[in-house]
C-alpha cells in the first residue's frame, strides 16, 4: 500500500476527522498508487493515521475511508458502512415507511462520494469519487443484503465527477427498467420519479420536511412557487388547503410531469393549481406591482400570502460566491415585492459555495431594498436522511429561512 505524506502540522484536521485532504496539504506520495487506490496517511514524522482513497486528478488529493489505520477497506468494510447507515434511519421514527429515501448521504456516512437513495423497490446509486468509482461493485453488493432491493440504478452523472477525472456512467447495476412509472408516496400525496434523466437521482428527497411544513401553512392562502420542477411544493400545497397555486419553471417537460403527478392525485382540486412556462427571474419582475414612470401605465401588480424560492444551484463552489450572490439576492427582492403584508417567505440554497450566514444577510439585504421589515420564523435545513457529520460541516448544503414580513 502506497503511503501518502503530509506536510508538517497538515494533521491537524484529521485530528478533528474531517475526511479531506487537499493538494496542499500532500508532502508526497511514497510509492504508486493508482486512481482511487486505498492509501496510507502518514503525518510528517511518520504517524500512520488513516486510511483514504487517493484521487490525483482532483483537489481534493485524498477522502479518508478510515480513521483506524489498521481497518482493512475491503468489501466486508462497505457491508458494514452500508449496513450501520440504512439502519440509522431505520432507527429515526419520522422516516417510518417512507417509500422515498436517501440511505446514504456520501461524507456524513463515512462514505465519501457514495449517494444512495431508495424509491420504493429501487435503489439509485451516485458515485462522484475516485475511491467510490472503484468500489462500486463492492457498494451495490452492500446495498442489496443492507435493504433487499432487486433493482439498483447508477446516476454517476454529476459534473464532480469530471473533477475526480471520472467519465459520467449511468445505467442498471442490477434488474431492469419496469414497464410501470417509479411511484412514491409522500405525506398522503404520489409522485413520479424518473431516475434515469430527472435531477439529482430523480427526485429532491432533502425537502420533505420543508413541503410539509409549506403544506401547514398553505390553507386559504395564495401560493406561488418558483422554480416548481416537478410540483413537490405545489402538491403539498394543494394537499394543505391553498386557494390557488401558481408554479413557475423554465422547463416545459417538467412542468408536464408536475400536471401528470396532480392527475396521479384526485383528491387535489386541480382547478386551484396553475402551471406557467417562464424564466422565473423575468416572470417575478412581470408579477410586481409598476409604478407609471416606469414602464407605459400603472399596475397593481400581483400579491401572493406564501412565496416559495427554491432555485438550482448557483454557486457549486465558493470562488462562484459573488455571482451566485446577485442571483439570490434579485430573486428575494422580487420576491418580497410581491407578499402581501403578513405573508411568508419559504427561500432556499443548495449551494454549497453560500455558507448560511451568507445567505441570511443576502436575504436581509434584499427585503431592505425591497423595503419590507422582515423576520425569520425559522430556519430550514434538509430532511433527518440528509444528516450532517459534526466534523464535516460542508455536508449541510441545503440551508433555507421561513421569513414573515409585515
Amino acid at each position: 500500500m502506497a503511503q501518502l505524506i503530509l506536510e508538517p502540522g497538515k494533521e491537524r484536521s484529521l485530528f478533528r476527522r474531517h475526511p479531506w485532504i487537499f493538494a496542499g496539504s500532500v508532502k508526497q506520495l511514497s510509492g504508486r498508487a493508482r486512481p482511487g487506490d486505498t492509501v496510507e496517511v502518514a503525518s510528517a514524522d511518520g504517524r500512520v493515521l488513516a486510511r483514504a482513497a487517493w484521487s490525483p486528478e482532483s483537489q481534493i488529493r485524498a477522502r479518508v475511508w478510515s480513521f483506524d489505520p489498521a481497518e482493512s477497506i475491503d468489501d466486508a468494510f462497505f457491508k458494514r458502512r452500508v449496513a450501520a447507515a440504512v439502519a440509522r434511519r431505520a432507527a429515526l421514527p419520522e422516516l417510518a415507511g417512507q417509500s422515498g429515501l436517501r440511505l446514504i448521504h456520501a461524507e456524513s456516512d463515512g462514505l465519501p462520494g457514495v449517494i444512495a437513495d431508495r424509491y420504493g423497490d429501487t435503489v439509485v446509486v451516485q458515485l462522484t469519487s475516485a475511491g467510490a468509482d472503484k468500489w462500486r461493485d463492492a457498494i451495490a453488493g452492500a446495498l442489496v443484503k443492507a435493504t433487499g432491493c432487486g433493482r439498483i440504478f447508477e446516476r454517476s452523472d454529476s459534473e464532480v465527477r469530471a473533477l475526480e477525472g471520472l467519465a459520467p456512467r449511468t445505467g442498471w447495476l442490477l434488474g431492469e427498467a419496469s414497464d410501470s412509472p417509479l411511484l412514491i408516496e409522500e405525506h398522503g400525496v404520489r409522485m413520479t420519479v424518473d431516475i434515469e434523466s430527472g435531477h439529482k437521482t430523480g427526485f429532491y428527497l432533502d425537502q420533505r420536511d420543508n413541503r410539509r411544513l409549506l403544506g401547514e401553512l398553505a390553507r386559504d392562502k395564495r401560493v406561488l412557487n418558483c422554480f416548481c420542477y416537478t410540483g413537490g411544493f405545489s402538491l403539498q400545497a394543494l394537499a394543505g388547503g391553498a386557494r390557488q397555486v401558481v408554479s413557475v419553471d423554465s422547463s416545459q417537460p417538467a412542468l408536464d410531469t408536475a400536471a401528470a403527478n396532480l392527475a396521479l392525485n384526485p383528491q387535489l382540486d386541480a382547478g386551484r393549481a396553475e402551471w406557467r412556462c417562464a424564466n422565473v427571474f423575468d416572470e417575478l419582475r412581470r408579477l410586481r406591482p409598476r409604478r407609471e414612470d416606469e414602464s407605459g401605465p400603472a399596475q397593481a401588480g400581483e400579491q401572493y400570502d406564501v412565496i416559495v424560492l427554491d432555485p438550482p444551484k448557483f454557486a457549486p463552489s465558493a470562488r462562484h460566491a459573488e455571482q451566485a450572490s446577485r442571483a439570490y439576492k434579485d430573486i428575494n427582492l422580487q420576491g418580497f415585492k410581491l407578499l402581501a403584508p403578513g405573508g411568508f417567505l419559504m427561500t432556499y440554497s443548495c449551494s454549497g459555495g453560500i455558507g448560511l450566514e451568507l445567505f441570511q444577510k443576502i436575504v436581509a439585504g434584499a427585503a431592505r431594498d425591497a423595503g419590507r421589515s422582515a423576520r425569520i420564523v425559522r430556519r430550514l435545513q434538509g430532511a433527518a436522511d440528509h444528516p450532517v457529520d459534526l466534523a464535516f460541516p460542508e455536508g449541510e448544503y441545503l440551508k433555507g429561512l421561513l421569513v414573515q414580513v409585515d
